[in-house]
């Protein structure tokens, strides 16, 4: 989609971003951040290269997300401060020889900590176990996106 000029990038996240850089565990979609319309307005908005996908056929949902090549794919557009420099930051990694866009392995756990959802404190405890983050580069972006109470309150779990 990028390449046709349908998308004007990505960066995939969530629990597929996530193995890239720890061991695979199992998860329902692909995240896909993309950067949304900003003239858009209202609860429902287009995803960009809906109507790309549209005429390849790409038409059938699982939940709230379209269903690529048998992979159910969330577009989640690009909503804060935190988002956006991860989006703008992500790394070109290799997918069976395919360059992919991934969110770094920090501002994913920054995410994680943010959501504060239990599945994303287990998955962010997983980077810390596999050493797979820069630890001062995280706490650089805890600071800045002002997580310092949830990154005490994941300290506190004994997560880390």
């Amino acid at each position: 989609m990028v390449r046709d000029r349908e998308l004007d990038n990505y960066a995939i996240g969530g629990a597929i971003g996530a193995v890239f850089y720890i061991e695979p565990f199992a998860t329902q979609d692909v995240d896909v951040f993309v950067m949304m319309d900003t003239e858009a307005s209202g609860l429902v908005t287009k995803i960009p290269g809906w109507d790309y996908l549209k005429e390849r056929g790409y038409t059938r949902h699982r939940g709230e997300a379209i269903v690529v090549e048998d992979w159910p794919v969330q577009f989640i557009p690009v909503s804060n401060p935190l988002e956006v420099e991860a989006y703008l930051n992500a790394e070109v990694l290799d997918f069976e020889g395919e360059p992919v866009r991934v969110v770094l392995a920090e501002h994913l756990v920054a995410i994680m900590l943010r959501t504060g959802r239990m599945k994303d404190l287990a998955r962010a405890e997983m980077f810390f176990s596999q050493k797979a983050i820069d630890k001062n580069l995280l706490l650089d972006i805890v600071r800045r996106h002002k997580l310092d109470e949830e990154w005490l309150s994941f300290q506190a779990q004994k997560r880390i």
